[in-house]
């Protein structure tokens, strides 16, 4: 099992291997984990999520599974990377955090069947799939602004290869407090399986992401608290929040609202109506 990193280094982006607390470039030059400035670990064309497919988030909203996946799209401009800054715009309040894990893809893959979808992934990273739930009134379908608004896929902060997913727990901390926890044996659809899925009609290429659903607890975050998603075997990724400066334009497009499904998607099992 091996780990890569992509960082800046002396101005240059470089992919780097972790040896320990150093990460080593090709050409010999290294850099403390700590001190390297990180980017994406990959590069993908496309980032595709699953909607539900951990049970104790079911359970959580009192909901079922569908017969099979249903997915939405976050746009590539979303991404960001480990120790970067995840910003929630001005006029918005419920932007919550999703701790994952996330599938990378090695190779041109399409039309494989689940039982050969491993050999087309090149690693896994941890992801958290941050939701701006402000706008979920009128994307609800499509999840772009609520999912898909800049910032919001950290990854990272490397990939690891040569790892299995089988009995992993992913937690996540906020602010030193560990706020969601669950085990990669809950998830009704595995890894390969969403490769599989996925590839049927949409072809996959190296670098490509598949971000695997969250279990209970995904809950609002705010400016200045310090989010984390670790993950047994991949890292430990950490971002913190920020307002931004610039409101949400209010001269066009849908605005943010604060409607019960925006608050019972937002609080999750502390809504106190439970829809009612």
């Amino acid at each position: 099992m091996s780990e890569t990193r992509r960082i800046l280094l002396d101005g240059a982006v470089v992919q780097v291997v972790r040896h320990g607390d150093e990460l080593v470039a090709g050409d010999g030059r290294t850099v403390g984990v700590e001190e390297a400035a990180h980017l994406p670990p990959v590069v993908p064309t496309k980032i595709v999520a699953v909607h539900l497919n951990y049970r104790s988030r079911v359970e959580e909203f009192g909901t079922r599974l569908p017969a099979a996946p249903t997915y939405f799209h976050k746009p590539t401009t979303s991404l960001n990377a480990h120790k970067g800054a995840v910003v929630r715009p001005e006029r918005c309040k419920w932007l919550n955090y999703e701790g994952e894990i996330a599938i990378v893809i090695g190779r041109t893959c399409r039309n494989v069947s689940p039982a050969d979808a491993g050999a087309f992934i090149a690693g896994y990273t941890v992801a958290n799939d941050y939701g701006l739930h402000d706008f979920r009134d009128t994307d609800a379908g499509s999840m772009l602004r609520v999912k898909g608004s800049d910032t919001l896929c950290p990854l990272g902060p490397g990939l690891v290869d040569d790892w299995d997913f089988r009995g992993k727990t992913l937690r996540t901390i906020v602010n030193g407090t560990v706020v969601q926890e669950g085990s990669t044996d809950e998830m009704e659809w595995d890894m390969h399986y969403l490769v599989a899925d996925i590839a049927r009609t949409i072809t996959l290429l190296p670098g490509d992401v598949l971000l695997s659903g969250t279990p209970a607890n995904s809950r609002t975050v705010y400016p200045g608290d310090v989010v984390e998603v670790e993950v047994d075997g991949l890292g430990r990724l950490t971002n913190h929040i920020v307002s931004g400066p610039v409101p949400i334009r209010d001269d066009c497009g849908a605005q943010p609202t604060e409607s019960d499904e925006v608050l019972s998607t937002a609080m999750g099992g502390d809504w106190p109506k439970r829809g009612r």
